[in-house]
């Protein structure tokens, strides 16, 4: 077997780094008299963090003997931990990685694990490779999954083993997964239980997507090779989990901010042993992420009377040990990379100041982290539409359409008839997906969602264009608003646009800082509640339009999909257009 072992410094920065530990060199930085928690022995110790570039060297009592050239920081007073850690990002939800790694370091999550989707559907292997390597360059680590599937119909896969085994044999990628189509694995699918061996050939972890598993399903799917899950809805659905002996991460997200509830539900169990439990934020929006990422997960922990040594270490020291990464993120320890958030105390993990690699991402609540060097716009491309949608391209031909139960799931709708033009009754609308090159489409009906006159987005899980409404004439605005702008998120009412969200980068992602993000998002989001939309995430409720990896029908490249049935119920249509 492989081993998952990822070395970022050369031999001539290891002989540097010791030369400093010896006396030799001086550090770059000493945090002086910090009260410091060490995640090995589960104490907080009183001591003095030498610090050279990007590397701890020491840990302890004792300064260094001279300090002419150091930058020393007193920290009496203060509370050191670890830079947190997000296991489980999705970094392409209308921010990119790059925003979202800024936003991020300023409460102090300074590592991601992070989804390779976006990379996988558009960019060869090779131009992927050099975007993650580049993005190490910021203050922020990464690391990556290999997905083994695109959780959605799709009429030309990119997944084949080839691809699997590049993307698993790169350092930076450090598991497989997440795997929605565990369905097809337990039902006997060998190409998929070949990609997870070959998984764990190269010592890797494979993150489950199990929600509402039985513990049997469970314990199939950890013989099969599955570590960890981060699909518990329930505090008796991580107990499972936890008892079965599987790493559970525990989830607080736009769509499942469930954390809480299932922290309470734990510590009334009983649960003594933190060390398999560890939390994420899931790919939530912007919006949502203005409480914060990992450093609001640490406070929903102390709230519910987690110890605060534990909370910590679950967003920080037991992700590193699950993935292998103990040598390198998770805790203050010589040879652990310099992430460290400074705190004015132990009860608020907001950190007042944080250092990423060694260098300063916020100092006394003043932010410095430095532009990125990709150019996602440039990498990823705009979305260009070169042909026109008409009227008659939106009309439905089944009387199967999509019922929305809440903002992920949806059911079958049976109409007795076809309604007339533009004669829905009231709480219907038209539901279009059409290729981004007009060469086939999907329209259905769909209830639930918003009443409004016409809506599109580029915002898709499939990259292909969403086209909703009750008139046609409006749809249409709307698509026409949304090929000027190059991509976004367009509403329309009345002939004219109501709000909009641009998003410039493949369609797929914005360009602005999270917090400017954030205030579009919501600005958008209320305009659409204000038509009609209950649910908890609309941004969601888009990309999962075409997800099969949850019940019960979808939209997608090959037509409505009965996804219980693993079939198709009305294929797609063919276009030819100007």
């Amino acid at each position: 077997m492989e081993l998952a072992f990822y070395q970022p410094w050369s031999k001539s920065q290891l002989r540097e780094q010791a030369a400093v530990a010896k006396g030799h060199r001086q550090p770059t930085k000493v945090l002086s008299k910090g009260i410091i928690l060490n995640a090995h022995t589960k104490r907080w110790e009183q001591g003095n963090i030498w610090i050279y570039q990007d590397r701890i060297i020491y840990v302890g009592d004792r300064l260094p003997r001279d300090l002419d050239q150091v930058e020393l920081i007193d920290c009496s007073g203060d509370y050191l931990v670890p830079g947190y850690i997000e296991p489980h990002a999705h970094p392409f939800q209308l921010y990119n990685p790059s925003t979202l790694a800024a936003f991020g370091a300023t409460g102090g999550t300074t590592t991601f694990v992070s989804d390779n989707l976006i990379f996988y559907m558009l960019l060869s292997d090779e131009h992927s490779f050099d975007i993650i390597e580049r993005l190490n360059e910021t203050p922020t680590s990464f690391f990556w999954w290999c997905r083994y599937d695109a959780q959605t119909k799709l009429q030309a896969s990119p997944y084949s083993e080839d691809r699997i085994r590049r993307w698993l044999e790169h350092p930076n990628v450090i598991q497989g997964g997440e795997l929605t189509s565990w369905p097809q694995v337990l039902h006997g699918d060998d190409q998929l239980l070949e990609w997870m061996q070959m998984t764990k050939r190269h010592g890797k972890r494979i993150e489950g997507h199990l929600p509402g598993a039985s513990e049997r399903t469970l314990i199939q799917m950890q013989l099969l090779g599955v570590d960890c899950d981060h699909e518990a809805m329930t505090a008796e659905e991580a107990w499972t989990r936890l008892n079965i002996g599987m790493t559970t991460s525990l989830r607080y997200s736009s769509i499942r901010p469930d954390l809480p509830v299932i922290l309470k539900g734990l510590l009334e169990k009983g649960v003594e042993n933190y060390h398999p439990l560890y939390m994420t934020t899931d790919g939530s929006t912007p919006y949502f992420y203005q409480q914060g990422l990992m450093d609001r997960t640490i406070e929903i922990a102390l709230e519910q009377g987690v110890p605060a040594i534990e909370a910590y270490l679950m967003a920080s020291h037991n992700i590193a040990i699950h993935y292998g990464l103990q040598h390198l993120v998770g805790s203050i320890a010589p040879g652990r990379i310099a992430h460290i958030n400074i705190l004015e105390s132990k009860e608020n993990p907001k950190p007042v100041s944080v250092l990423a690699k060694g260098e300063w991402v916020k100092k006394q609540h003043h932010t410095y982290y430095p532009a990125s060097p990709i150019d996602f716009k440039k990498e990823l491309g705009a979305l260009a539409i070169g042909w026109e949608l008409t009227e008659e391209m939106l009309t439905p031909k089944t009387t199967i359409g999509i019922d929305m139960t809440n903002a992920v799931i949806t059911q079958p709708l049976e109409l007795e008839t076809l309604p007339a033009e533009d004669q829905l009754p009231e709480d219907l609308a038209y539901l279009t997906l059409i290729d981004v090159q007009g060469k086939w489409k999907v329209s259905t009906f769909v209830k639930g969602f918003a009443k409004m006159d016409g809506f599109a987005s580029s915002f898709s899980s499939t990259g292909d264009l969403l086209l909703i409404g009750r008139k046609k004439a409006s749809i249409v605005e709307a698509f026409r608003r949304l090929k000027e702008i190059k991509g976004g998120i367009v509403l329309v009412e009345e002939a004219s646009c109501q709000a909009e969200l641009k998003l410039p980068i493949r369609g797929w992602l914005s360009e602005q800082p999270m917090e400017v993000l954030a205030e579009e998002e919501q600005h958008f989001t209320t305009y659409l509640r204000e038509k009609g939309y209950v649910f908890a995430d609309p941004i969601y409720s888009l990309l999962f339009f075409s997800s099969t990896h949850l019940p019960y029908i979808r939209i997608t490249q090959l037509g409505l999909v009965d996804v219980m049935r693993n079939r198709v119920i009305h294929p797609v249509e063919q276009l030819t257009v100007s």
